[in-house]
């Protein structure tokens, strides 16, 4: 069933990575980032046993609700804005060369890390014991709610403070963006860790920890905080007040600066 999805990813994202070369934008990966699990969670769902169980029904109405609504929000924000900046600066980088280059770098290798971490949904899937909700499975249902909370309702306060042209080169510090920097990434974060101790209600879910702590590894260190963390300093003078005051990740009350 793991090797099914992997190989349902790899098809996934070379599709993608063919239309990147027709619209040539690379930025469709990040719309499609989200469905990429949804599609996963889906074969696994598929592929498992004909007696379903509320754990499976359950971790692909998670999933599904998560994956779309981020699709849904990424494409969104990025139709007719072009390509994101860190493509653009690869295709300038590597000129002709970016056209394979593009499938190794981008496409593929988040293929790679999309199967690689969809085990949590795997282990949902697969294991039919217990055959109903566990305490693990409320846990990680009521953690995946306040994952996706702070995810939607952040990106939804950002977006809607970014459409008012008054706040062009201001800095959103009220909602949720009063308690951390980013809480969308928190929230995405969190959710993952629901679907962990959902994972965990079944043998061998414990397994699939690294998932979760690889991901908020992710979003804390590499492509999310980190990443844009550094273009806010420098574009916004009053980012470096807003960060002496609120939490770069999890959430807090605000520090007297």
């Amino acid at each position: 069933m793991f090797a099914l999805g992997g190989f349902v990813i790899g098809v996934y994202v070379t599709l993608l990575w063919l239309v990147s070369l027709t619209i040539k934008n690379a930025s469709i990966i990040d719309i499609f980032w989200g469905l990429g699990f949804v599609l996963a969670t889906s074969v696994y769902f598929l592929s498992s046993n004909d007696a379903y169980t509320g754990r499976q029904f359950m971790i692909l109405a998670l999933v599904s609700i998560w994956g779309i609504r981020l699709s849904a929000h990424i494409g969104r924000r990025n139709i007719g804005k072009g390509e994101d900046f860190r493509y653009a600066n690869w295709r300038r980088q590597y000129a002709e060369k970016w056209w394979w280059r593009s499938y190794l770098q981008v496409f593929l290798l988040q293929g790679i890390i999309l199967w690689l971490i969809s085990t949590p949904l795997l282990a949902a899937q697969y294991h039919d014991t217990p055959d109903h909700l566990t305490i693990l499975d409320i846990l990680g249902l009521l953690v995946w709610c306040i994952g996706f909370f702070f995810e939607a309702v952040g990106d939804w306060q950002l977006t809607v403070f970014k459409a008012n042209p008054t706040n062009k080169g201001k800095v959103l510090n009220i909602g949720l963006w009063r308690y951390t920097r980013h809480p969308n990434y928190f929230g995405d974060a969190t959710l993952w860790w629901g679907y962990f101790l959902i994972a965990l209600a079944t043998p061998y879910g414990f397994l699939t920890i690294y998932a979760p702590a690889f991901m908020t590894f992710l979003l804390m260190k590499v492509s999310g905080v980190a990443m844009l963390e550094k273009t806010l300093v420098e574009t916004k003078p009053q980012y470096r007040d807003y960060v002496q005051s609120t939490n770069a990740f999890f959430p807090g009350p605000p520090r007297m600066s």
